[in-house]
């Protein structure tokens, strides 16, 4: 006699970064009276907090979906909007040693309701809140009938109160805040002003809470973030402009370096903003600067090839410096290509060509700028001038960057201090490692690149786990080489949690907020791949609560 087993058709685990498109098109479907997330959200989301949001599929196909976040008992139970709670719908407001598990979305197909994927979701928030001994689980629950009850001719209610009373006593029908109550919440007053574009609530929410029975509610609660070590090893390469024959000579100049930084087994090596300018030394004669840029950008697909073999041969991350590309639409951008040592090639523009970029070289800025995966956390890239602009730093850390490469090139000596101090100011006020890498020395035949000043190096934040200066390493000025520091990104989280000073926790998220423009942080497809057809999110963040 056998035994015959069939594949199990349910599947319920935490979300992961692959799931992002079709999470987006799951809030699409199940909630086409909001606005949609961007993925840019959704990647915060699963950044900020992996452990707290997961999924539901159901015969390979992606059904459910739920993301919550750790907070204090002060932020949690409070009167708030769901904007400022959530960061703007990024998760950024996340507390690693927040004793409250705070659901901010839940959403299932609609075609799959009555399979209890509903129930499975708050089953695995459950479990995490008593695995980790939290006081409970609490979040802000729609009434998406209120409004029609307030406006029925016949018997309305009188407002969010009566409405939650009669659903309460079972003689309104609410399928969202019946469902939450046969869950074993517990309603603990009404929320104003919640979710404005919740128009069926009129904009209102019940604070739903959850108590964890195994925890004593009258003892004193303080969860600590674990001094762990998450060891990153980091290079920055300060790079000498030196004439080459051809394009061969200069590889070999840049492998050099990552043959080194890989001897010394570093997860990452960074290399200078526009560090294949050495390349139009290899021509007869000078170029006029467009001429040139129309020359360099010639090269893209040799760069982009040659620096992706360099990480799958040694084993390390490359931050490609950055380098002229002629895109699509015919502009040339300023793309710094990011070449992981898993084969896959990401790309990001900068976004703010300098006044000189775009005299001399006609150089247009990108219009999105998003956090980077990589096999050690996500990363963002910002290109000198780009450092200089704040909000571009919070955003990439909204989306959960803890390192950021600032690849530079810089004249003088004030022109390199702009870059240092900003880049300074990006890893205090972000709680972030900024890296910095430039270039040295003149370039002889190469129009608009005389000169070159640089002081490479890794910063910290400024407080009591990292260097004192929050300086972890420095190059000397002006001199080839190559430094090369470890950080820990434990330090980031425990200095956001409990350091001096909490910047990114402590943000007026109730006065001021960023708005960015709705096509920016959708997924691009990386090199190499082919679309996968799914529509793009078409608007901002839409918060379900619960």
């Amino acid at each position: 006699m056998t035994q015959s087993s069939s594949k199990a058709r349910l599947e319920v685990r935490q979300a992961e970064l692959a799931d992002v498109r079709a999470i987006a098109d799951l809030v699409r479907r199940a909630y086409a009276d909001l606005p949609a997330y961007t993925h840019g959200e959704i990647r915060g989301q699963l950044n900020n907090y992996p452990e707290g949001c997961f999924v539901a599929k159901l015969d390979g196909k992606l059904v459910g979906y739920c993301a919550s976040m750790r907070l204090s008992e002060r932020v949690a139970l409070s009167d708030h909007s769901w904007d400022e709670v959530t960061g703007n719908g990024f998760g950024s407001r996340h507390n690693a040693k927040g004793d409250w598990l705070y659901g901010y979305e839940m959403c299932v197909d609609p075609k799959s309701r009555g399979t209890r994927i509903g129930r499975r979701l708050y089953e695995e928030r459950r479990a995490l809140a008593e695995r980790l001994e939290l006081s409970g689980i609490v979040f802000g629950g729609r009434m998406p009938n209120l409004a029609k009850a307030m406006r029925r001719k016949r018997h309305p209610v009188d407002g969010p109160e009566d409405y939650l009373a009669q659903v309460t006593d079972s003689k309104i029908h609410d399928p969202v805040l019946r469902f939450q109550l046969a869950n074993g919440f517990e309603p603990q007053g009404i929320i104003s002003n919640y979710l404005p574009e919740d128009r069926q609530s009129k904009a209102f929410a019940v604070r739903m809470v959850w108590r964890n029975p195994y925890v004593d509610s009258d003892s004193p609660k303080k969860h600590r973030v674990p001094r762990d070590v998450q060891s990153v090893r980091i290079a920055t390469c300060q790079l000498q402009a030196r004439a080459v024959s051809d394009f061969d000579e200069f590889m070999k100049q840049i492998e050099y370096f990552v043959d080194v930084a890989a001897d010394y087994e570093a997860d990452f090596i960074v290399f200078p903003e526009l560090f294949t300018l050495m390349l139009l030394s290899a021509e007869d004669e000078e170029q006029a600067p467009l001429e040139s840029i129309e020359l360099l950008s010639r090269y893209t697909p040799r760069i982009r090839k040659a620096l992706s073999e360099l990480a799958l041969n040694y084993n390390i991350n490359i931050i490609g410096g950055s380098h002229p590309t002629r895109m699509e639409d015919g502009d040339i951008h300023n793309v710094a290509y990011v070449c992981l040592r898993d084969g896959s090639i990401h790309e990001q523009e900068k976004i703010h060509p300098t006044p000189n970029e775009a005299y001399w070289w006609n150089i247009k800025g990108g219009d999105s700028i998003d956090a980077i995966p990589t096999d050690c956390g996500p990363i963002g890239v910002l290109i000198c001038y780009d450092s200089e602009f704040p909000e571009l730093a919070r955003r990439l850390v909204d989306e959960g960057a803890r390192i950021i490469f600032v690849p530079f090139c810089t004249d003088s000596r004030q022109g390199y201090m702009r870059v240092r101090y900003c880049a300074q100011a990006r890893a205090i006020e972000n709680q972030c490692y900024v890296v910095m890498s430039g270039n040295v020395g003149n370039l002889p035949n190469v129009a608009n690149m005389d000169i070159q000043y640089a002081q490479s190096c890794i910063l910290t934040p400024c407080d009591f786990p990292f260097a004192r200066d929050g300086i972890a390493a420095e190059a000397s000025e002006n001199v080839e080489t190559l430094t090369i520091s470890d950080v820990n990104l434990a330090d980031l989280s425990w200095a956001r949690a409990e350091g001096t000073v909490q910047n990114l926790a402590d943000r007026r998220f109730d006065l001021y907020r960023i708005e960015w423009d709705k096509r920016v942080g959708q997924i691009s497809p990386r090199i190499g791949e082919e679309p996968d057809g799914s529509a793009p999110s078409t608007g901002r963040h839409a918060g379900r609560g619960g």
